[in-house]
C-alpha cells in the first residue's frame, strides 16, 4: 500500500519573491534492494544488476563524498558500493548535468559493481526534513538511516561502511548501531584499499586542491573577474530580453582573445541576431570555458570588433599582429555560467626551466592543456618533475574570481609525449571516448557460434519470420574483402509481371534487447569509432563481424523493406516491412559487379561462388545475376532522378588492395564506379521510406534525421571562388546548387570542381538526429538528400540510431496487425535526450577521427628530411586567401593548411625564376581573388585562387599540443615531380602512411626490447578492433574524404 506524503519545496521567483511549493511523494513497502543477501527476494523484485557476493563489506558514500571524488568510486577495484537516492539527487541539482550523468553511466556499467537505492520512496527508510534543520545534515541523515535499514534487511550478515566528510557525523554515528561504521574517505581508503597507489594519489590530488582552494579564498581579495550574477537573475534577464544565453565556442587559434557565443533556446529567435556574438578577451569571458552554457550581455554598438582574419599559428601570434579586423559584428560579456562542460582535460607539464619561472611555490603549476581552446590549469603536486615527459590527464575543481587560472587536480598519466599509444589516447580522452572491453556480462547475453555448437535459425523464429531463402535471389555489394556486410539487396519479377525491389538489413535487434547490458552499452558508445590504424565497436564483435554479418552462404536474420515497382515506370506500387530469414546468395566486390554490369564476363572467374559450378550452371546463374544487376542500376537511376536537388558532396571512390593476411596493402584513387550509386540509392530509399513508415506510427516519438539548409551568407567564399574561375553558384535552392556545382567544370583542372564542393560542404550545416515530437514537421526535411523525411536503418550494427529505428519500425508493425506491442520505445523527452547524446558521440568521432589521422599525417612527415626527401615536396593549389597568407590543398596526401606570405619578422615571400623562395623586407596587397607580394626592391610576385605552387611539407613540433603539419611555398609555379619517382610514390596515401608510421613505431619500441602485446590477443581479450582493417579505411576515407577535400557533414 502506497504511503502519501508531502514535500515543501521554497522556490524563488524572478521578482525575487518566495514562492511555496507543496508536491505529493509517495511511499512504498519495498524498493529493489539488488543485494543477495536479500532478506525479502519476492517483494524486492530485484529487476536489475545485483552487488557481487563475493565482497567483504558495503559501502556507501555520503552526497559529498559522491560529489568531490566520484572518479576515485569509479575505480573498478573498488566493489559493493550502494549509491543512495539522497546522494544522487544532490549531485543532480548542485553538480550539473555532466557530472550527473557520468553517475547514472556509473550505475549503468556492468563492469561496476554498484548499484543505486531509492532510499527516499521506501516507508522504512525516508524521513521528513525537520524544522531549522540544514539541507546538508538532512541528506546525511537520510543516508545514515538508510545505512542502517540496509545492514538489518541483508539480517546483519554483510557490514555497513558509510564514508562521509561530515566530522560531526562520524562523532554522532561511528558507534550507534553495530556492523555500522561512519569513517572519513581518506580512512576508508586508508584502511580497506592501502595498496591501490593510484586512488590514494587521487585523493591527495583532490585534498591538495580543495585546501588550495580554501586557501586562496582566504588569502585573495582582489577581484581578477566580476562575480556571476545569481541563476534567478540571469533567468529573468533572458526572459526580458536584456541577456542572450548561448554555448562558448573558443577559437583555438586565437584562444587568448577571440571566441564566440552561439545563440540556442529562445535566445536564437527573438534576439533579432543572425550571427554569433563575439567575446573578445578573457575578462570578458569571465572564466567561462569552451563549451560551457553562458549568459551574455550585448555592448554598445560602438563597442564592437570584429574577427582577425589574418593567418596564426597560435594565440600568441595574436599579439604582435597588426592586421586589421573584419566589419565590427555583435560583441558582448559573460555576465554568468547556466551550465558548466568540464570534463577530463589532457595537460603537459611545464619544463625545468618553465618551473622554475613559474616561482618558488614549485607545489603549485601552471599545466598547458593539448586542447589550445582551455586555459592554462593550476594543479598542486610534488610530481611535477617526474612527470615532464607525459601526458596527464587534470580536472577543474573551481575557478574563483579571485584567480587568474582555473584551479583543478592530477587524475592520471596517459603516456609519454610523442609516443603513439599515448597520442593516441590524449585523443580518446580529449574527445571524451571510453573504450574499456565489453564486460563480462554483456558478452553472457551474446548468441554462440562455434564449430562445436554451430548458430541456427529458430524454429519458432522461422515460424514468425517470411523466408526469402528460396524465393529471392539475395546478395551484397562491398568493398573487396569486406567482412562485416550489414546490407544485402534483391530483385525479381513477380508472376503479374511488376517488379519487387528488396533491401535487407541485419536484424541487430533480435540480438540486443531493450535495456539489457549490451543495450546500454550501445547506446552509451552511440557510434563505432574509426581512427586512422584501428577502430573500437560499438557491439561485440560476434554480431558485427560474424552472426549480424550477411555473408554469402549462410542463414541470417534480416529486417527487409520490399517494393512492388510497375515493370515500366518504376514507380512504386505498394511497400512491405517485416522480418525476414535471408541466405545471400553473393558477396561482390564493387569492380566485379561493375564488370558484369559492363558486360565482361571473364571476371566470373573472380567470384568464388561461381568455382565449382559445371559450365550449364554457371551460364543459368550468370545470366540471372547480370539482369539482377541491371535491373537494380536501372531502377537506382530512376529513383535519383526523382531526388530533385541532391547534392554530390562526397570524396571520390577508392580500390583496396589487401594482401594474403586481409591486410590493406594499397588504396587506389580512381573514378566512381555506377554501381556505388546502384547501392547508395537503394540504402536512401529503404531509409526514406522506414522514415515515412515510424513518423506515420509514432508521429511525437520517431528518430529522424534532418538537414537544414545553410544560412546564405556561408555562401559568400564559394560563389566569390566560383566567380574568379568564370562559374556562377546559384544557391537558392539545393538543386540550383547541384546544377551549378555541375557546370562548374574547368577541363583543364579537374581539382578546381573539387575545390568548389568542398567550399559547399564547408558551408552546411550537420545533420542532425531528432525526435519528431521535438520539431514542427516543416523542419523535418533533409537539404543534402533533398527528401521530405529521412532517417538511418541500414547500420545498426555501427549506429545506435538505427537500432532506435529498427525497434520503432517493428512497433510500427504490431500496430498495424493490432497485435501487443513488444518493443520498448522511448517518450519523446527521453527520445530528445537519446538524439542529443547520439548527436555528440558522432561529432566526438568524428574529431577523433580527423585527430588521429593528422597525427598520423605528422608522424609520417616528421622524420624526413624536408630539404633532400622527395615526398617532402608536392604540388598544391590555392583555396582561399588572407591577409597574411593563403590556405593551400594538397591532392597528393589529402592536407589543407595555412602558407604564410608574410612572416613573423614582418618579410614578404619573394619566388625566383629557378623555383626558390626567400623572404624580403616588403609589403602585401590583398585583393578578392589574388594576394600581391612585392618586396621593397621592386620585386612582385601575385598568387591567385586555384593557382597550382610548389609547397615543402614539415611538422612543426610542440611540447604541449599535437604537431601540425606546416607548409611553406617555395614556388609560385605548379610542381613537376620526376616521372618515374612520381610513379612510384604517387600512390602513398593513408593506408601506406598509416603502416609506414605504425612500422617505424614497432621497430623503435623492438630496439627498446619493449614488448608488444599482438593483435590477436587483443581482439580475444577486449573483444575489440584493434589494428588496421578494410571498414576502417573506407569510413574514413568516405566520412572525411582525405582524397578530396569535401568534409562530409555527416548527411
Amino acid at each position: 500500500m502506497l504511503q502519501k506524503r508531502e514535500k515543501v519545496l521554497l522556490l524563488k521567483t524572478f521578482q525575487g519573491r518566495t514562492l511555496r511549493i507543496v508536491r505529493e511523494h509517495y511511499l512504498r513497502p519495498s524498493v529493489p534492494c539488488s543485494s543477495p543477501l536479500c532478506s525479502q527476494p519476492a517483494a524486492c523484485l530485484h529487476d536489475g544488476k545485483l552487488l557481487s557476493s563475493d565482497v567483504t563489506h558495503y559501502m556507501i558514500p555520503d552526497w559529498k563524498v559522491v560529489q568531490d571524488y566520484l572518479e576515485i568510486l569509479e575505480f573498478p577495484e573498488l566493489k559493493g558500493i550502494i549509491f543512495m537516492q539522497t546522494a544522487c539527487q544532490a549531485v543532480q541539482h548542485q553538480r550539473g548535468r555532466r557530472q550527473y550523468n557520468k553517475l547514472r553511466n556509473l550505475l549503468k556499467d556492468a563492469r561496476h559493481d554498484c548499484v543505486p537505492f531509492a532510499n527516499e520512496f521506501l516507508q522504512d527508510c525516508y524521513l521528513p526534513r525537520e524544522q531549522g534543520e540544514s539541507m546538508e545534515k538532512w541528506q546525511t541523515r537520510s543516508i545514515y538511516s538508510a545505512a542502517v535499514w540496509y545492514y538489518h534487511h541483508c539480517q546483519d550478515r554483510m557490514p555497513v561502511i558509510m564514508v562521509t566528510e561530515d566530522e560531526e557525523a562520524i562523532q554522532q554515528y561511528g558507534s550507534e548501531t553495530e556492523g555500522v561504521f561512519v569513517i572519513s574517505f581518506k580512512n576508508y581508503l586508508d584502511n580497506f584499499w592501502p595498496d591501490l597507489k593510484a586512488a590514494h594519489e587521487l585523493c591527495d590530488s583532490i585534498l591538495q586542491s580543495r585546501r588550495e582552494r580554501e586557501n586562496e579564498s582566504q588569502e585573495s581579495h582582489r577581484k581578477e573577474y566580476p562575480e556571476h550574477l545569481p541563476l534567478e537573475v540571469l533567468e529573468a534577464g533572458i526572459k526580458s530580453g536584456r541577456y542572450i544565453q548561448g554555448i562558448l565556442k573558443v577559437n583555438k587559434h586565437r584562444a587568448q582573445i577571440e571566441a564566440f557565443v552561439r545563440l540556442q533556446g529562445a535566445s536564437s529567435k527573438d534576439s533579432g541576431l543572425v550571427s554569433d556574438i563575439l567575446i573578445h578577451g578573457m575578462k570578458a569571458r569571465n572564466r567561462s570555458i569552451h563549451g560551457d552554457v553562458v549568459v551574455v550581455e550585448l555592448l554598445p554598438k560602438n563597442e564592437w570588433k570584429g574577427r582577425t582574419s589574418a593567418l596564426c599559428e597560435n594565440d600568441s601570434d595574436d599579439k604582435a599582429s597588426g592586421e586589421s579586423p573584419s566589419e565590427p559584428m555583435p560583441t558582448g560579456r559573460v555576465m554568468g555560467i547556466l551550465q558548466k562542460n568540464w570534463r577530463d582535460y589532457v595537460v603537459t607539464f611545464p619544463s625545468k626551466e618553465e618551473v622554475q619561472s613559474q616561482g618558488k611555490n614549485a607545489q603549485k603549476i601552471l599545466v598547458t592543456p593539448w586542447d589550445y581552446r582551455i586555459p592554462k590549469i593550476r594543479i598542486s603536486t610534488q610530481q611535477a618533475e617526474a612527470l615532464q615527459d607525459f601526458r596527464v590527464v587534470v580536472r577543474i575543481d573551481s575557478w574563483e574570481s579571485t584567480s587568474v587560472y582555473p584551479n583543478g587536480h592530477f587524475v592520471r598519466v596517459l603516456g609519454r609525449i610523442g609516443d603513439l599509444e599515448g597520442e593516441i589516447a590524449t585523443i580518446l580522452v580529449e574527445n571524451s571516448i571510453s573504450v574499456a572491453p565489453f564486460s563480462e556480462a554483456q558478452m553472457c547475453e551474446m548468441p554462440v557460434n562455434t564449430p562445436e555448437n554451430p548458430w541456427k535459425v529458430s524454429p519458432e523464429e522461422e515460424r514468425e519470420r517470411k523466408d526469402l531463402r528460396k524465393t529471392h535471389l539475395v546478395f551484397s555489394i562491398d568493398p573487396k574483402g569486406c567482412e562485416d556486410v550489414d546490407d544485402t539487396v534483391s530483385v525479381r519479377t513477380l508472376r503479374n509481371g511488376n517488379l519487387e525491389l528488396g533491401v535487407h538489413i541485419a536484424d541487430v535487434t533480435h540480438f540486443v534487447a531493450p535495456n539489457s547490458y549490451s543495450d546500454i552499452e550501445a547506446r552509451t558508445r552511440a557510434t563505432t569509432y574509426y581512427l586512422a590504424d584501428r577502430r573500437y565497436d560499438m557491439l561485440p564483435s560476434i554480431l558485427s563481424a560474424d552472426l549480424c554479418s550477411l555473408l554469402g552462404g549462410v542463414d541470417r536474420y534480416a529486417v527487409s523493406v520490399l517494393w512492388e515497382l510497375d515493370k515500366t515506370s518504376y514507380e512504386i506500387k505498394k511497400v512491405w516491412y517485416g522480418r525476414t530469414i535471408i541466405r545471400s546468395a553473393y558477396k561482390l566486390f564493387y569492380e566485379a559487379a561493375q564488370e558484369l554490369l559492363d558486360g565482361n564476363f571473364t571476371i566470373i572467374d573472380d567470384i568464388p561462388e561461381f568455382r565449382d559450378l559445371d559450365e550449364k550452371s554457371r551460364q543459368a546463374k550468370l545470366e540471372e545475376l547480370v539482369w539482377a544487376i541491371g535491373k537494380l542500376t536501372d531502377i537506382a537511376r530512376h529513383v535519383r532522378a526523382k531526388r530533385h536537388g541532391a547534392l554530390e558532396l562526397e570524396g571520390v571512390e577508392v580500390r583496396i588492395q589487401l594482401d594474403e593476411k586481409k591486410n590493406i596493402c594499397d588504396l587506389i584513387p580512381k573514378q566512381p564506379l555506377e554501381v556505388h550509386e546502384t547501392v547508395a540509392e537503394c540504402m536512401i530509399l529503404a531509409n526514406h521510406w522506414v522514415a515515412k513508415k515510424i513518423w506515420e506510427s509514432f508521429p511525437h516519438q520517431a528518430l529522424l534525421r534532418q538537414h537544414p539548409p545553410p544560412h546564405q551568407e556561408f555562401f559568400s567564399e564559394l560563389r566569390e571562388c566560383a566567380k574568379a574561375k568564370g562559374f556562377f553558384i546559384d544557391t537558392r535552392s539545393n538543386k540550383t546548387l547541384a546544377d551549378s556545382l555541375d557546370n562548374a567544370n574547368d577541363p583543364s583542372d579537374p581539382i578546381v570542381n573539387r575545390l568548389l564542393r568542398s567550399m559547399a560542404t564547408q558551408a552546411m550545416s550537420n545533420a542532425l538526429y531528432f525526435s519528431t515530437g521535438s520539431c514542427a514537421e516543416e523542419e523535418f526535411h533533409h537539404y543534402g538528400l533533398a527528401l521530405d523525411k529521412y532517417t538511418h536503418f541500414t547500420s545498426p550494427i555501427r549506429r545506435y540510431s538505427d537500432i532506435i529505428v529498427h525497434r520503432l519500425l517493428m512497433a510500427a508493425i504490431s500496430k498495424d496487425k493490432k497485435m501487443e506491442n513488444k518493443e520498448n520505445l522511448f517518450s519523446n523527452k527521453d527520445l530528445e535526450e537519446v538524439c542529443r547524446h547520439i548527436n555528440n558521440r558522432n561529432r566526438a568521432a568524428q574529431r577523433s577521427q580527423k585527430q588521429s589521422t593528422e597525427l598520423f599525417q605528422c608522424m609520417y612527415f616528421k622524420d624526413k628530411d624536408q630539404e633532400s626527401e622527395d615526398r617532402c615536396i608536392s604540388d598544391g593549389v590555392i583555396y582561399s586567401m588572407r591577409t597574411n597568407g593563403v590556405l593551400v590543398f594538397i591532392p597528393r596526401f589529402g592536407i589543407k593548411g595555412a602558407a604564410y606570405l608574410k612572416n613573423k619578422d614582418g618579410l614578404v615571400i619573394s619566388c625566383d625564376p629557378d623555383r626558390h623562395s626567400e623572404w624580403k623586407p616588403g609589403s602585401l596587397q590583398r585583393f578578392q581573388n589574388k594576394i600581391t607580394s612585392t618586396t621593397t626592391g621592386g620585386e612582385s610576385v601575385t598568387f591567385h585562387l586555384f593557382d597550382h605552387v610548389t609547397v615543402r611539407i614539415s611538422v612543426q613540433a610542440s611540447r604541449c599540443h599535437s604537431d601540425t603539419i606546416r607548409l611553406e611555398i617555395i614556388s609560385n609555379k605548379p610542381y613537376i615531380p620526376d616521372t618515374e619517382l612520381f610513379h612510384q610514390s604517387s600512390l602513398l596515401l593513408k593506408s601506406d602512411l598509416v603502416k609506414e608510421v605504425t612500422r617505424s613505431v614497432e621497430e623503435a619500441q623492438l630496439a627498446q626490447e619493449v614488448k608488444i602485446n599482438v593483435i590477436q590477443e587483443d581482439c580475444e581479450k577486449y573483444c575489440q578492433t584493434k589494428g588496421r582493417s578494410l571498414y576502417t579505411l573506407l569510413e574514413e576515407i568516405r566520412d572525411l574524404a582525405l582524397l578530396d577535400v569535401s568534409n562530409s557533414h555527416g548527411i
